[in-house]
């Protein structure tokens, strides 16, 4: 199996709503994580319509707002990552609001494809986001895991276990809630060679 990870781009646009269109993505569908991006009155909850003209507006504008994971060239994963001032509902969020005032680089959805589960592709998509993140000349990534005894459904785990981030090298820096901690890695930026 050949896995390789991709910044979402206006040519790529169709993938995500091919991987966003098939059975079991019907809350990434609804979302088409806009949620976060939003604030003010109704926030990122709309229909998915509303949700993926604004997302598809966002990439026809040059935003890179996530990477798509493609399996032997088919699309089947799919993370949301970017600095944290692109997502303004994190700063009034109980959970996740602002531990300090460093700038970083936040996750905030996880998604693969039913099919594709199991495999580790989550994995995977972590590390090529930090890889991503520190090409764009991030120095800290933060996210916000889902850390409970009980398994959950796995459509529920769009935050991602807390697990998954600790095998990546994550540390743990806050928590506010029982189940979701706040949690960080720092990365040195990439050299540019001359």
């Amino acid at each position: 199996m050949r896995f390789e990870v991709k910044p979402l781009t206006k040519a790529r646009w169709p993938d995500l709503i091919e991987l966003f269109g098939r059975p079991g993505a019907s809350i990434v569908r609804g979302c088409y994580c806009m949620y976060y991006r939003r604030s003010g009155d109704g926030g990122g909850v709309g229909s998915g319509e509303v949700n993926k003209r604004a997302m598809q507006s966002l990439v026809e504008g040059g935003t890179v707002p996530g990477l798509v994971g493609y399996q032997d060239g088919s699309p089947v994963a799919w993370i949301s990552l970017g600095p944290r001032e692109d997502y303004p509902k994190l700063k009034r969020s109980p959970v996740m609001k602002p531990v300090d005032d460093k700038p970083v680089w936040s996750i905030v959805c996880f998604f693969v494809d039913r099919r594709a589960r199991g495999k580790g592709l989550s994995g995977r998509l972590l590390k090529a986001a930090v890889d991503y993140a520190r090409s764009q000349g991030a120095t800290l990534l933060e996210a916000y895991p889902v850390d409970k005894d009980e398994p959950s459904h796995p459509d529920f785990m769009w935050f991602g276990a807390q697990s998954l981030y600790g095998r990546a090298g994550f540390k743990e820096v806050a928590r506010r809630k029982e189940t979701r901690p706040v949690v960080r890695k720092a990365v040195r930026p990439r050299r540019v060679s001359r």
